[in-house]
Protein backbone atom coordinates (compact mmCIF):
# COMPACT_ATOMS: atom_id res chain seq x y z
CA UNK A 1 0.00 0.00 0.00
CA UNK A 2 1.62 3.29 -0.87
CA UNK A 3 1.93 5.91 2.51
CA UNK A 4 -0.30 8.42 2.77
CA UNK A 5 -0.21 12.07 3.60
CA UNK A 6 -3.16 13.76 5.08
CA UNK A 7 -3.08 17.51 5.26
CA UNK A 8 -5.35 20.29 7.11
CA UNK A 9 -5.66 23.31 5.32
CA UNK A 10 -7.45 26.23 7.36
CA UNK A 11 -7.88 28.87 4.51
CA UNK A 12 -7.78 28.68 0.56
CA UNK A 13 -4.62 30.94 0.65
CA UNK A 14 -2.77 28.95 2.35
CA UNK A 15 -1.77 25.45 0.69
CA UNK A 16 0.56 22.92 1.42
CA UNK A 17 3.08 24.39 -1.27
CA UNK A 18 5.90 22.45 -2.54
CA UNK A 19 4.87 19.98 0.26
CA UNK A 20 2.61 18.35 -2.47
CA UNK A 21 5.69 17.89 -5.08
CA UNK A 22 7.88 16.06 -2.78
CA UNK A 23 4.86 13.49 -1.27
CA UNK A 24 3.87 13.08 -4.53
CA UNK A 25 7.73 12.42 -5.92
CA UNK A 26 8.06 9.81 -3.26
CA UNK A 27 4.87 8.10 -3.74
CA UNK A 28 2.34 9.17 -1.25
CA UNK A 29 -1.12 8.82 -1.24
CA UNK A 30 -2.44 12.36 -0.35
CA UNK A 31 -6.10 13.37 0.96
CA UNK A 32 -6.76 16.32 2.79
CA UNK A 33 -9.25 18.10 4.56
CA UNK A 34 -10.33 21.92 3.84
CA UNK A 35 -11.73 22.96 7.13
CA UNK A 36 -13.34 26.18 5.32
CA UNK A 37 -15.07 23.89 3.12
CA UNK A 38 -16.61 21.65 6.21
CA UNK A 39 -14.71 18.62 4.83
CA UNK A 40 -14.32 15.61 8.03
CA UNK A 41 -11.42 14.48 9.40
CA UNK A 42 -10.35 11.23 8.67
CA UNK A 43 -9.15 8.34 10.98
CA UNK A 44 -5.46 9.22 12.37
CA UNK A 45 -4.55 5.77 12.93
CA UNK A 46 -4.57 5.21 8.74
CA UNK A 47 -2.43 8.09 8.21
CA UNK A 48 1.38 7.99 7.50
CA UNK A 49 2.41 11.95 7.90
CA UNK A 50 -0.32 14.41 9.19
CA UNK A 51 0.64 17.75 7.90
CA UNK A 52 -1.11 21.11 9.54
CA UNK A 53 -1.12 24.10 7.48
CA UNK A 54 -0.69 27.90 8.90
CA UNK A 55 -3.55 30.33 8.74
CA UNK A 56 -4.54 34.01 9.69
CA UNK A 57 -6.56 32.83 12.71
CA UNK A 58 -5.36 32.10 16.18
CA UNK A 59 -5.70 28.90 18.08
CA UNK A 60 -7.97 30.85 20.71
CA UNK A 61 -10.74 31.53 18.26
CA UNK A 62 -12.89 28.92 18.83
CA UNK A 63 -16.17 30.51 18.84
CA UNK A 64 -15.42 32.84 15.71
CA UNK A 65 -14.10 28.85 14.16
CA UNK A 66 -16.02 25.85 15.60
CA UNK A 67 -14.22 23.54 13.48
CA UNK A 68 -11.17 24.36 15.80
CA UNK A 69 -12.67 22.00 18.15
CA UNK A 70 -12.45 19.29 16.45
CA UNK A 71 -9.03 19.93 14.44
CA UNK A 72 -7.63 19.89 18.50
CA UNK A 73 -9.16 16.32 19.07
CA UNK A 74 -8.05 15.31 16.40
CA UNK A 75 -4.34 16.55 16.85
CA UNK A 76 -4.56 14.95 20.11
CA UNK A 77 -6.09 11.89 19.10
CA UNK A 78 -3.25 11.41 16.62
CA UNK A 79 -0.19 12.14 18.97
CA UNK A 80 -2.03 9.63 21.48
CA UNK A 81 -1.29 6.70 18.98
CA UNK A 82 1.21 4.45 19.96
CA UNK A 83 2.14 3.78 16.49
CA UNK A 84 0.26 7.07 14.91
CA UNK A 85 1.20 9.30 12.31
CA UNK A 86 4.67 11.87 11.70
CA UNK A 87 2.85 14.99 12.13
CA UNK A 88 4.28 18.36 10.95
CA UNK A 89 2.79 22.18 11.54
CA UNK A 90 3.48 24.95 10.38
CA UNK A 91 2.80 28.82 11.78
CA UNK A 92 -0.81 27.99 12.91
CA UNK A 93 -0.50 23.82 12.77
CA UNK A 94 2.98 24.32 15.44
CA UNK A 95 1.03 26.64 17.54
CA UNK A 96 -1.53 24.20 17.74
CA UNK A 97 1.24 21.33 18.18
CA UNK A 98 2.35 23.52 20.72
CA UNK A 99 -0.82 24.21 22.90
CA UNK A 100 -2.27 20.30 22.53
CA UNK A 101 1.59 19.42 23.97
CA UNK A 102 1.11 22.03 27.04
CA UNK A 103 2.31 25.34 25.78
CA UNK A 104 1.06 28.25 25.83
CA UNK A 105 -0.09 30.80 22.42
CA UNK A 106 0.22 34.24 22.84
CA UNK A 107 1.24 37.51 20.75
CA UNK A 108 4.46 37.58 19.80
CA UNK A 109 6.90 40.94 21.14
CA UNK A 110 7.32 41.71 17.33
CA UNK A 111 4.86 40.83 14.06
CA UNK A 112 7.35 38.65 12.05
CA UNK A 113 6.76 39.08 8.48
CA UNK A 114 9.02 38.40 5.32
CA UNK A 115 12.15 37.07 5.03
CA UNK A 116 14.97 36.53 7.91
CA UNK A 117 17.08 34.13 8.99
CA UNK A 118 16.93 31.46 11.97
CA UNK A 119 19.68 30.12 14.13
CA UNK A 120 19.23 26.70 14.46
CA UNK A 121 20.39 26.00 18.16
CA UNK A 122 23.35 23.33 18.94
CA UNK A 123 20.56 20.40 19.85
CA UNK A 124 19.09 21.27 16.06
CA UNK A 125 22.12 20.97 14.44
CA UNK A 126 23.92 17.59 16.35
CA UNK A 127 20.47 16.10 15.45
CA UNK A 128 20.03 13.61 12.45
CA UNK A 129 16.93 16.28 11.13
CA UNK A 130 19.72 18.73 10.29
CA UNK A 131 22.79 16.79 9.20
CA UNK A 132 24.10 19.32 6.71
CA UNK A 133 22.22 22.42 7.58
CA UNK A 134 24.06 25.67 8.01
CA UNK A 135 23.70 27.15 11.56
CA UNK A 136 21.51 29.94 9.93
CA UNK A 137 18.96 30.44 7.09
CA UNK A 138 17.06 32.67 5.59
CA UNK A 139 13.22 31.78 5.70
CA UNK A 140 9.73 32.72 5.63
CA UNK A 141 8.07 34.29 8.23
CA UNK A 142 3.89 35.40 8.60
CA UNK A 143 2.87 35.39 12.13
CA UNK A 144 2.22 37.66 14.52
CA UNK A 145 1.78 34.76 17.56
CA UNK A 146 4.28 32.67 19.21
CA UNK A 147 4.23 30.00 22.04
CA UNK A 148 6.39 28.72 24.75
CA UNK A 149 8.22 25.37 24.25
CA UNK A 150 6.16 22.24 25.39
CA UNK A 151 7.82 20.43 28.57
CA UNK A 152 9.90 17.14 27.11
CA UNK A 153 10.06 18.85 23.39
CA UNK A 154 13.67 20.05 22.10
CA UNK A 155 14.26 23.33 20.72
CA UNK A 156 15.42 23.74 17.42
CA UNK A 157 15.73 27.21 16.12
CA UNK A 158 15.04 30.97 17.58
CA UNK A 159 15.14 34.09 15.56
CA UNK A 160 15.83 37.44 16.73
CA UNK A 161 12.22 38.66 17.09
CA UNK A 162 11.04 35.10 17.97
CA UNK A 163 12.66 32.79 20.53
CA UNK A 164 10.93 29.44 19.77
CA UNK A 165 10.81 28.98 16.01
CA UNK A 166 10.77 25.39 15.98
CA UNK A 167 10.74 22.09 18.09
CA UNK A 168 10.75 18.48 18.07
CA UNK A 169 8.16 16.30 20.07
CA UNK A 170 9.28 12.75 20.91
CA UNK A 171 10.87 12.24 16.98
CA UNK A 172 7.15 12.20 15.75
CA UNK A 173 6.06 15.76 15.98
CA UNK A 174 7.86 18.54 14.05
CA UNK A 175 6.50 22.37 14.45
CA UNK A 176 7.93 24.79 12.55
CA UNK A 177 6.91 28.51 13.00
CA UNK A 178 8.35 29.97 9.82
CA UNK A 179 7.44 28.88 6.45
CA UNK A 180 9.91 26.57 4.06
CA UNK A 181 7.02 25.50 1.84
CA UNK A 182 5.48 28.38 0.45
CA UNK A 183 5.82 29.75 -3.37
CA UNK A 184 5.32 33.00 -4.99
CA UNK A 185 2.00 32.34 -5.57
CA UNK A 186 1.21 31.86 -1.87
CA UNK A 187 3.33 34.66 -0.93
CA UNK A 188 1.02 36.81 -3.04
CA UNK A 189 -2.13 35.37 -1.89
CA UNK A 190 -0.94 35.96 1.79
CA UNK A 191 -0.33 39.93 0.43
CA UNK A 192 -3.49 39.96 -1.07
CA UNK A 193 -5.68 38.47 1.63
CA UNK A 194 -3.68 40.05 5.01
CA UNK A 195 -2.51 43.32 4.22
CA UNK A 196 -3.82 44.35 7.57
CA UNK A 197 -0.98 42.36 8.71
CA UNK A 198 1.70 44.59 7.38
CA UNK A 199 1.79 47.24 9.89
CA UNK A 200 5.09 48.76 9.91
CA UNK A 201 7.32 47.27 12.46
CA UNK A 202 11.26 46.61 12.50
CA UNK A 203 10.11 42.39 11.24
CA UNK A 204 7.54 43.43 8.86
CA UNK A 205 9.39 43.80 5.19
CA UNK A 206 7.50 45.75 2.51
CA UNK A 207 5.83 44.13 -0.32
CA UNK A 208 8.88 44.85 -2.20
CA UNK A 209 11.06 43.43 -0.23
CA UNK A 210 9.00 40.24 0.14
CA UNK A 211 8.68 39.50 -3.51
CA UNK A 212 11.64 40.64 -4.27
CA UNK A 213 14.17 38.15 -3.40
CA UNK A 214 12.62 34.97 -5.65
CA UNK A 215 16.21 33.42 -5.04
CA UNK A 216 15.25 32.59 -1.43
CA UNK A 217 11.90 30.07 -2.36
CA UNK A 218 14.65 27.42 -4.24
CA UNK A 219 16.61 27.52 -1.28
CA UNK A 220 13.94 27.11 1.64
CA UNK A 221 12.93 24.07 -0.73
CA UNK A 222 15.77 22.83 -0.96
CA UNK A 223 16.30 22.05 2.82
CA UNK A 224 12.63 21.46 3.25
CA UNK A 225 13.24 18.86 1.22
CA UNK A 226 16.05 17.24 3.23
CA UNK A 227 14.08 17.95 6.18
CA UNK A 228 11.34 16.02 5.15
CA UNK A 229 13.24 12.89 4.16
CA UNK A 230 15.21 13.05 7.51
CA UNK A 231 11.50 13.34 9.17
CA UNK A 232 10.12 10.64 8.30
CA UNK A 233 12.85 8.40 8.85
CA UNK A 234 12.98 9.06 12.38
Amino acid sequence: MPKRLHYVQHVPFETPGVILDWARERGFEITNTRVFLNDPFPSPGKIDLLVFMGGPMSVHDESQYPWLVEEKTFLREALSLEEGPKILGFCLGAQLLAEALGGEVFPGRYKEIGWFPIEFTPAALAHPLFEGFPERLNVFHWHGETFSLPQECLHLARSEACENQAFLYEEKALALQFHLEVTPEIVASLVENCPEDMTPGPFVQSVEEIQGQPELFETAHEYLFRLLDAFFRL
